[in-house]
């Protein structure tokens, strides 16, 4: 027997395992970090991607709105960026009252003030204004509507700033494809009625169930992704950061400027570092999500079995290791229980559609794909109507798990790598 140790919110736990039954531990392929965050953000705002570089675009006087992710997206550690972006901005001419940091909070919640001074440092929480973005703020300003149909309306910061910048990090997104880019402004800073019409597109029309138009690392003809990309495109004042992590959750290369061809080539730097080929699907898959933020609910966490699931046979066993210390997440993702219990599932999220409520249906529908079994706080008779199994304590989990003569793939950070079998479409 071999032990494992497995990132468990701030801390591990280590799981034992047949050592012959292990087909690979899989990573991420090795990238270097970057060793002067200042040095290359300097280089990418100096020389973008089909844009005039940052410096040419500040003005003095002119205002800026800087759009920041809020703490769901705190592994990507803009706290270690966003000092020396107003540094340029400021040597760029931009005083400190010009720019307002507005936090991409979609339909979450905004955090307070010990939370908003983590994601951007105390030192530029105390000069600059730091601003939660709320979708269902009644000053809320439209700019237009997309081919798809979607009605445009965004923070009225942003909306009325002389430069817009966005901030984020691709990694690998269920919906959109790719997260980051033009996921900053939907659903970042728009209306819960702007990311219902757009999220919706998760949905296939014709049947109960996600829309096979959408995935992981899938963007042509993904039309959540494209009704993304098309408002993005209605704000023509917008530069973007992108930021890209290795598998070891390290910032690996920064890409800076047009809204759309930038974010692409972060998008295929995120398949450089997190694509990795394996021989076949196993019959187990044994996985951390990378400890907290990525484990902090099944909201988050459950987005390493977007991941991983495509190097697990049909009928597999999924062992995932997540605390998610908040539970579901947001409340109403476990209130869709009860539509799934009485029947009016579809009825009632074709209707009103909520992010969490599709969600909820992916893990449902992963359920019915996979046996899977969890190591988390969450207590048991919560997670039993989705057909997810949790334990708190791993030997129980193992057990039950009954991992004789299987074949096994361990994937120490499920959220930082995609395996796939070579040969498979």
């Amino acid at each position: 027997m071999t032990d494992y140790s497995f990132a468990y919110g701030d801390a591990s736990v280590t799981i034992s395992l047949d050592e012959r039954q292990v087909l690979d531990v899989v990573r991420g392929n090795r990238i270097p970090p970057v060793t002067d965050i200042a040095e290359a953000l300097r280089s990418s705002l100096d020389h973008p991607i089909d844009s005039a570089p940052l410096s040419q675009l500040v003005r003095p006087g002119k205002r800026i709105a800087l759009i920041v992710s809020d703490m769901t997206r705190f592994w990507m550690r803009q706290d270690r960026v966003v000092p020396h972006l107003i540094s340029y901005l400021n040597r760029c001419g931009a005083r400190d009252g010009d720019i307002t940091i507005l936090i991409a909070c979609g339909t979450h919640e905004g955090g307070d003030e010990q939370e908003l001074r983590k994601l951007v440092t105390d030192g530029i929480y105390d000069r600059i204004r730091v601003v939660n973005h709320d979708c269902e703020a009644d000053d809320l300003v439209s700019i237009g509507t997309t081919a798809h149909g979607t009605a445009v309306e965004i923070n009225r910061i942003a909306a009325e700033a002389d430069l817009v910048i966005a901030l984020g990090a691709a990694t690998y997104h269920v919906m959109a494809g790719y997260g980051g880019g033009r996921k900053s402004i939907v659903p970042g800073i728009s209306s819960l009625s702007t990311i219902r019409h757009n999220h919706a597109f998760a949905l296939d029309p014709q049947h109960f169930r996600s829309n096979p138009l959408i995935g992981n690392g899938v963007t042509r003809g993904n039309p959540l992704n494209e009704d993304m990309c098309e408002a993005a495109a209605l704000l023509p004042n917008l530069f973007v950061i992108n930021l890209v992590m290795n598998a070891d959750m390290q910032l690996s290369s920064i890409f800076s400027g047009h809204y759309l061809t930038s974010w692409q080539r972060a998008c295929r730097a995120v398949d450089e570092a997190m694509r990795v080929p394996v021989p076949q699907r196993a019959d187990v898959i044994v996985a951390s999500c990378g400890g907290f933020p990525k484990d902090m609910s099944l909201y988050q966490g459950t987005k390493t079995i977007d991941n991983i699931e495509f190097a697990l046979k049909p009928g597999g066993t999924l062992i995932i290791v997540m605390e998610a210390r908040d539970g579901g997440g947001p409340a109403e993702y476990f209130d869709w229980i009860g539509p799934l219990v009485d029947g009016s599932f579809e009825e009632k999220l074709r209707s009103s559609f909520t992010i969490p409520g599709y969600i909820f249906l992916l893990n449902c529908e992963q359920a019915q794909r996979y046996r899977i079994l969890m190591l988390t706080g969450v207590a048991p008779e919560v997670l039993a109507p989705m057909g997810i199994r949790a334990f708190s304590d791993p030997d129980a989990l193992l057990a039950a798990a009954d991992l004789a003569g299987k074949s096994i793939y361990v994937i120490p950070n499920g959220s930082a790598v995609m395996p796939y079998v070579e040969g498979e479409s």
